[in-house]
């Protein structure tokens, strides 16, 4: 090969070098200027604050287990799902946890048809005399008579949607088509409630599929969001993906800031993705969730979500590091329910605290 030929050769490799450059800096100049105002709106609706949120899920199965990203797509298609369900006792010590270290409820949440309809009637009871409000519901697509009979306990309604990209639900969630949620969406409007739905980020949108997402946040009248990044779960198809940059989630919740400046967006990052929780809330989102803290309480990554609030000139509400010095048998006392379950409660929440002391 002539010399001259290798000159010319690695003059155009660092050209394309420079341009590559150029445009990744296009391209962050870009996103900041679509952070910078996504956050002026934030301010202009919202306070300063920022909180944790944790959904409380009654079960670790689903009827379903074929949602390809869900690690409960990994559990043996038998019945034993039916068993995978957690005691109320268990749900109400961690209802109180929530309550007195200032975590929001995200939603109540479970696998499809895994607890009894009046049981769970009873349990959404209680847990709103816990904390003193109603709470987001999250059970799959709910009938109309059902969302009448939850109406007094619950504020809203969650719709797992995780996509709006037709061709990639249909494929990631097989059994579970989007048109029962829209129905319920329209249910839950004309019994005055509110209409919520999760995101997931990394299951195959792009950018190009945010016209579709602002389109469906407007036609259902979507008044909060969950917006996740994929955390690739072993055994799925998943497994071997990366989970989307912190550049990419911002994006997506700048943009819906912007395009929504009153909707409710809450950020759902894994123990891996503390890094970006400043971002994220410069972005525009108003909370965080995901993070697993009765595990993590008190710990470094703990710590770091707080700083990463102080980082984003936010207040952080509630605490994810120190147990408040509080008689926690008269709270239990404080419950509606029978003596011997109070024990049981009593028990459980024991048990929390040694687990995050």
């Amino acid at each position: 090969m002539e010399f001259s030929h290798i000159c010319r050769v690695s003059k155009n490799i660092k050209t394309i070098t420079f341009l590559n450059k150029q445009f990744f800096q296009f391209k962050m100049n870009e996103l900041s200027m679509l952070i910078e105002k996504a956050e002026k709106i934030y301010r202009k609706k919202f306070s300063n604050r920022t909180w944790f949120e944790r959904a409380l899920f009654f079960s670790w199965s689903c009827s379903i287990r074929d949602c390809t990203f869900c690690y409960m797509s990994t559990q043996q298609r038998n019945n034993d799902y039916k068993k995978a369900v957690r005691s109320k006792e268990s749900l109400y010590a961690e209802t109180i946890l929530c309550k007195k270290l200032g975590w929001k409820i995200g939603f109540f949440s479970g696998g499809i048809n895994s607890y009894p309809h009046k049981e769970l009637l009873e349990i959404l009871k209680i847990i709103n005399s816990i904390i003193g409000e109603k709470i987001w519901l999250n059970i799959g697509p709910i009938p109309k008579k059902q969302l009448e009979n939850y109406q007094p306990y619950i504020k809203g309604i969650i719709g797992s949607i995780e996509t709006v990209n037709e061709k990639i639900h249909s494929e990631v969630c097989p059994s579970k088509p989007i048109k029962p949620y829209l129905k319920m969406f329209k249910n839950s409007r004309e019994l005055g409630l509110k209409n919520g739905m999760t995101l997931i980020l990394g299951l195959g949108e792009s950018k190009v599929d945010f016209k579709k997402l602002e389109s469906f946040i407007k036609k259902n009248n979507i008044e909060k969001i969950h917006v996740y990044a994929l955390n690739p779960v072993k055994e799925t198809v998943f497994e071997r993906k990366k989970s989307p940059t912190k550049e990419y989630q911002a994006w997506y919740i700048a943009k819906i800031r912007t395009s929504f400046p009153k909707i409710d967006i809450q950020m759902g990052i894994w123990k891996d993705k503390i890094n970006r929780v400043s971002l994220l809330l410069r972005a525009g989102a108003n909370s965080i969730s995901k993070f697993p803290i009765t595990k993590k309480f008190g710990s470094e990554k703990a710590k770091n979500i707080e700083l990463e609030a102080k980082k984003a000139k936010r207040k952080f509400s509630g605490t994810l590091t120190k147990l408040p010095n509080i008689d926690w048998n008269k709270e239990i006392e404080k419950l509606t329910i029978n003596n011997e379950t109070k024990q049981i409660v009593k028990k459980k929440l024991e048990q929390y605290l040694k687990k995050m002391s």
